[in-house]
């Protein structure tokens, strides 16, 4: 409960943070995530590798290892019913924290918050995920 706090303290700092990216960054690092979701539905594990940053591959140093982290660890992310982009922060000028708020397999809402970076090629990529239930985000 007190890590779930402390995260969700985390996160909330960070989209405080008046610096916001401009349009075309937004735009590139949602159309990073949605291709990752679309192959992650489509069950191409290639694919969804493809969008991970150096330091996700490092520690997952195949797709079908990232794959199996993927499925075991964030089902909800692995396989959505239906989701959409909340907030977003420029946390630095080639860094993006983005939040997606997700209907899980199991029909529950849950948020995901990514982490990504601008590549030296110019494309970003994600660094991170964090995943919570949201029904503490019910009104």
């Amino acid at each position: 409960m007190r890590r779930a706090f402390l995260a969700f303290a985390l996160v909330s700092l960070l989209f405080e943070s008046p610096a916001l990216a401009g349009d075309a960054e937004v735009k590139a690092a949602q159309t990073v995530i949605d291709g990752q979701l679309k192959a992650f539905i489509a069950n191409d594990g290639a694919r969804a590798y493809s969008f991970a940053a150096p330091n996700v591959k490092q520690i997952f140093p195949t797709a079908d290892l990232f794959m199996s982290m993927v499925t075991n660890g964030y089902p909800p992310v692995r396989k959505p019913q239906t989701y959409s982009f909340g907030k977003v922060q420029e946390t630095g000028p080639t860094s993006i924290v983005q939040q997606v708020l997700i209907v899980g397999p199991d029909g529950k809402d849950y948020e995901a918050v990514y982490t990504l970076q601008q590549q030296p090629d110019g494309t970003f990529q994600i660094t991170g995920c964090s995943l919570r239930a949201a029904n503490s985000l019910s009104t």
